[in-house]
């Protein structure tokens, strides 16, 4: 049994990692939501980087700054959350500042209090698809819009080192992005081998 007491939040400074680094450095990591029903936590199993201004997939391709991109023009290592139909995705600002870089928790593996996981998931009977997807994921831990823009070394929503050695990581094209030229290929999107939890190709 994972216990909180167990994990160190990880510094401002390894958010300084290159995007391309930082997707690969945070699988394996812990990503935990406190709420007022309780805190929740899942091991980071798959990612997503999309590297700003010169990726077509980015929110920020071409300089693109808008209300809902502000946050990625700054430090790194901070919530970049948007809605996407009825989903609120989850990114973490990477690249320096006027950079604007991102990484994408595509899939967790609940690993703390997995009891509110499944009450908050009560009618996906599969256990893995309660968390395999970046929607799933933050309806699993309770993040929202409200956390757009807060800092992730510190509670409510943080992120912890995993107990583990790095693990064994495979590498592919970004999911659900079709219409992206040429970035829709690109190798970006990167996974803990064999982890159940990883989000399916449809």
């Amino acid at each position: 049994m994972l216990e909180m007491n167990q994990l160190k939040p990880h510094l401002a400074s390894f958010y300084q990692l290159p995007t391309l680094e930082l997707a690969k450095r945070l699988l394996g990591s812990i990503l935990i939501k406190e709420t007022a029903e309780g805190t929740a936590a899942g091991l980071i199993v798959e990612t997503e980087a999309y590297m700003g201004t010169i990726d077509q997939a980015a929110h920020s391709f071409n300089h693109k700054r808008t209300n809902r991109t502000e946050i990625m023009f700054g430090p790194p290592g901070y919530a970049y959350t948007y809605q996407m139909h009825t989903h609120c995705l989850f990114n973490v600002v990477s690249g320096p500042v006027e950079q604007p870089e991102a990484v994408l928790i595509r899939a967790v593996e609940p690993v703390f209090n997995t009891p509110l996981i499944e009450e908050r998931r009560s009618k996906i009977k599969k256990v893995v698809d309660r968390t395999n997807g970046p929607g799933k994921l933050t309806k699993a831990l309770g993040i929202t819009m409200g956390d757009y823009g807060h800092e992730l070394t510190s509670a409510p929503l943080l992120i912890a080192k995993g107990l583990n050695d790095q693990p064994e990581i495979s590498t592919g094209p970004r999911i659900g992005i079709p219409n992206a030229g040429e970035a829709t290929n690109y190798p970006w999107r990167f996974w803990i081998t064999g982890n159940a939890y990883v989000s399916k190709m449809r």
